[in-house]
């Protein structure tokens, strides 16, 4: 019982401090046996960088840099190294590789494995490494997604050739990436020109540059030089032998602009450190609890060997010194055992660790003061559990202990009034922690207080449930009556029940009530039962066909509406894309109709708290809740069907070659103007807004759906026609469609296999409503109050069986049926159970509401800032159907449990007289 949790915590010390690498091992596997790696950052200016490397900014600071006024410069890495430096080229880019199963999303890499700088960069498992054109090596866990093995050959997706696989490695840090490395100018210079010469988009590589300069390495004036140019600097010297605050630019211009980091992690270590002591001081009272009892077991068992140390001489303080010392030995023995087992465990589980954090240890690094401060928790623990059974075995008189007799001891009269003061205290300092915004820490802070004082108040609450055994039968009636005259076995065991409970019900009710709130908020994407494909690859919109096809084979459909996008450029060009002969079409909303909150010069900040409150009560401010992967689209009148829009006019629009309006603020006189963006745009703008973009304007004439018909964040559906009138072009971009039939997953699973096959990325989604989650957490933390519970109930039972062994026995000897002990013991079991879940389920509704007044305080406060009109929704609601599986089926499973185990008969004895 006290072993058990030493284990879990020497195991977690010594993965924690395992994994934890040294800046060396760290810039090994960064870097690799280089003195620097250098890469230019995308500021396209001086920058200034720390040490690390992990903050740079550009010089001047973001508040006053322009990109606009910078030119991305292809700035060479030789032009700031010393000369005969070496150099090796790191050059790697995400792309697609087709696999057994279909693709697979691959981060594509160069790099010369026989150079000695790339040492500790990645380790070689098993084949050799990439000597000619044509050959790669890749991580295992690509091996294992892709279903090759060494000798198999992969072939990136518009690769013109395939690749053979002589050799697998890891990356030391990174255990689970899928990643291929290839020579250097073998895999991605030919692929790049290959994508191109498709008419697709070309591949955007990331380059860096290992160095080794000899001498002091690359020193912090190397890397100052490097940032003059605009490049970032990972340098070894300057992380291992830090320049001094005063020296390094990045710092002194942050204290200048205001914007120096005023993290104080000292106020956050000490926020740490009481939720830590928090916590342990919770664990280690758990322990006790679960503990006392069973320790109280021992010493009534020895009562009479106590009794006869009584008898030769020993008073109080002897007795006393013997049932500690068995807590003493207990705690010291589960020390040692406990932190032997964590370090076995955990050497034993050291690659199975490895792989599940996703990287490899320094080393098994072993810190002698932290295990030893894990194992006086344990003997802290035993000895801690042992007072109060030592305290009452002291108190019993010789004769009492020697005969049996355990006489009658008044309640305690002090511990209620604490607990009542500890509950009070708690429940208020938690209110005033939720309702005053000072955090969760200070609501935690006062339900575990509160909770103490639940614990400190079961004796008397256990007599208050002695008060229901008039209304029950014979057996139960006894196993509660002995439950309450016993309260010195009976509460512990009770308070251990409640605090596994209770925390779990905490968790339970917090998730409960935010999945509520997350069913409110829910905005659906489609009608229920609707769905759609959508080409998340422009450059693939050749393909997209075929994948309609794959849907409409797979899935029943009802309605399907097959829809295009407006081509402004290339049909290959993103939406957005700043390549050149790409361009954009953009949905132009007539002055009037704008809202001043965004068409002002500074935004909301140009308006007061009530100001802003109104305006968003205008119909120009509101906002679409849902959203789509594109605005605009061309369709025809299915897509209404789809979208169940009931309105006649609508589709009898698209019929006639007109546009179809879902936002009204972009409609003035019947008009919709669309504006045709291209990067050598020179046409109008609208008058008075000089941030708009250029380009030639499209005027359509448009239908405006009626208000409260809604497009699922669609703004405007364009007829074919109407888009080939205007001189535009079109490209396939998707299918929205109406299901006939659910799909069964079998279907799902295998339109995703024909959409891979094809070799497109090409979603599907269909509306099912909101879909609470499963939580595997509630599920895991109720099986651990049912454990603890059956666990806690079984030692109590345990206690009263000792207690009544000698009833027990006469009962025997006069004839009673051997199902007399059975029922009695798992009532007893029951009991105890039972009491103990109610009361913890009480108290963990505390923290819950706690929490989710914390919540509703700063969401209110964020809505009042925000000047919006919105009403805060942050509901608090009980999980019955988990309160009803605790209450119900924990102490059922415990009074069946102690009555199976629990064993019919006994050897008859003289029962004691006297």
């Amino acid at each position: 019982m006290i072993a058990l949790p030493i284990v879990g915590v020497s195991a977690v010390d010594l993965t924690w401090r395992s994994s934890a690498l040294s800046a060396e091992q760290s810039l090994s596997r960064r870097i690799g046996a280089a003195d620097a790696r250098l890469e230019a950052t995308s500021l396209g200016t001086a920058i200034y960088q720390n040490p690390a490397a992990d903050r740079y900014e550009p010089v001047g600071g973001y508040r006053d840099y322009d990109p606009s006024k910078t030119k991305q410069e292809d700035v060479r890495v030789p032009s700031v190294l010393q000369q005969g430096a070496q150099v090796v080229q790191d050059s790697h880019v995400s792309a697609r590789v087709r696999t057994t199963h279909g693709l697979l999303d691959t981060e594509l890499r160069e790099v010369d494995t026989a150079s000695p700088l790339v040492e500790g960069l990645f380790t070689l498992k098993r084949g050799r490494l990439p000597a000619t054109a044509g050959e790669v090596i890749a991580t295992d866990s690509f091996l294992k997604e892709s279903g090759f093995f060494v000798g198999s050959e992969l072939t990136p997706r518009g690769a013109p050739r395939s690749y053979r696989i002589v050799g697998a490695y890891e990356l030391p840090s990174a255990l689970k990436s899928t990643q291929i490395i290839a020579p250097p100018r073998t895999l991605l210079a030919p692929l790049d020109q290959a994508l191109t010469r498709a008419g697709g988009q070309g591949l955007s590589v990331n380059d860096s540059f290992l160095v080794a300069v000899g001498g002091d390495g690359f020193t912090w004036n190397m890397v100052r030089a490097a940032n003059a140019k605009g490049i970032l600097a990972v340098s070894r010297d300057a992380e291992l032998h830090p320049p001094a605050d005063s020296d390094v630019p990045l710092y002194a211009q942050q204290r200048d602009k205001g914007t120096a980091d005023d993290y104080d992690g000292s106020s956050t270590r000490a926020v740490e450190l009481t939720v830590l002591a928090t916590v342990v001081g919770l664990a280690v009272l758990e322990i006790c609890l679960l503990a006392g009892p069973a320790f109280a077991v021992g010493a009534r068992r020895s009562a009479r060997q106590l009794g006869l140390v009584g008898a030769n001489g020993g008073d109080r303080r002897h007795i006393r010194a013997i049932v500690l010392s068995g807590g003493l030995v207990i705690g010291a023995t589960s020390a040692v055992v406990g932190t032997a087992l964590g370090t076995a465990l955990t050497l034993g589980l050291r690659p199975v660790l490895e792989e599940y954090l996703g990287l490899r240890w320094g080393g098994f690094e072993v810190r002698p003061l932290e295990l030893l401060a894990v194992a006086l928790v344990a003997v802290l623990t035993g000895l801690l559990a042992a007072i109060v059974p030592a305290v009452t075995a002291s108190r019993q008189t010789v004769l009492a202990s020697l005969t049996g007799r355990r006489g009658v001891r008044r309640a305690n009269r002090v511990l209620p009034v604490i607990g009542m003061v500890a509950i009070a205290s708690g429940a208020a300092l938690a209110l005033y922690g939720a309702l005053s915004g000072r955090g969760t820490l200070v609501v935690a802070g006062g339900s575990a207080l509160a909770e103490l004082g639940v614990v400190a108040l079961t004796p008397t609450l256990v007599g208050l449930f002695g008060r229901a055994g008039r209304w029950l039968p014979l057996s139960p009636r006894l196993a509660l009556r002995d439950a309450v005259r016993n309260r010195g076995r009976t509460a512990p065991a009770v308070a251990a029940v409640l605090a596994a409970v209770a925390g779990t019900v905490a968790v339970a009710t917090y998730q409960h009530s935010t999945e509520l709130q997350a069913r409110h908020e829910y905005v659906a994407s489609l009608p229920a039962g609707a769905g759609m494909l959508t080409n998340q690859e422009d450059d693939r919109y050749k393909d997209l066909p075929a994948a309609r096809e794959a849907l409409a084979k797979s899935f029943s459909l009802a309605v399907r509406a097959d829809v295009d996008r407006v081509v402004t450029g290339k049909p290959s060009c993103d939406s957005y894309s700043t390549e050149p002969g790409c361009g954009r079409l953009e949905i132009i909303t007539p002055p009037e109709n704008r809202c001043p909150l965004w068409s002002s010069k500074n935004g909301m900040s140009d308006f007061s708290v009530e100001q802003t409150r109104a305006l968003r009560k205008d119909w120009r401010c509101q906002e679409q809740q849902s959203r789509q992967p594109r605005g605009t689209v061309v369709a025809d009148e299915k897509l209404m069907t789809v979208l169940g829009v009931d309105d006649p006019s609508a589709a009898a629009a698209l019929r006639s070659g007109q546009a179809v309006s879902f936002d009204r603020r972009n409609v003035k006189a019947d008009k919709i103007t669309l504006r045709v963006v291209t990067e050598d745009a020179q046409g109008q703008g609208t008058p008075g807004a000089a941030d708009e973009p250029k380009g030639v304007d499209k005027v359509l004439p448009v239908h405006q759906v009626p208000d409260g018909v809604t497009g699922y964040g669609i703004e405007v559906v364009l007829p074919p026609s109407a888009v080939k009138a205007a001189g535009l072009g079109t490209a396939p971009f998707g299918t929205y469609f109406t299901l006939a039939e659910k799909p069964t997953s079998a279907q799902r699973q295998a339109l995703a296999g024909r959409i891979d096959r094809i070799g497109i990325d090409a979603p599907v989604k269909i509306e099912e409503g909101f879909q609470g989650r499963d939580s595997v957490e509630i599920l895991a933390l109720t099986i651990f109050a049912g454990l603890v519970t059956i666990g806690a109930a079984g030692i109590a039972t345990g206690l009263a069986q000792a207690d009544a062994e000698a009833d027990l026995k006469t009962l025997a000897a006069v004839g009673a049926p051997p199902r007399v002990r059975r029922t009695l013991s798992g009532f007893q079991c029951g009991v105890v159970a039972l009491m103990g879940v109610a009361l913890g389920a009480a108290a963990g509704l505390l923290p819950a509401a706690g929490l989710r007044l914390t919540e509703r305080h700063a969401l209110e406060g964020l809505i009042a800032h925000s000047g919006s009109n919105e009403i805060a929704y942050v509901p608090f609601a009980v999980p019955w159907e988990t309160l009803g599986g605790l209450l119900v089926l924990v102490p059922l499973g415990a009074a069946v449990l102690a009555a199976l185990v629990t064993k019919s008969g006994g050897a008859l004895a003289r029962r004691a007289t006297g």
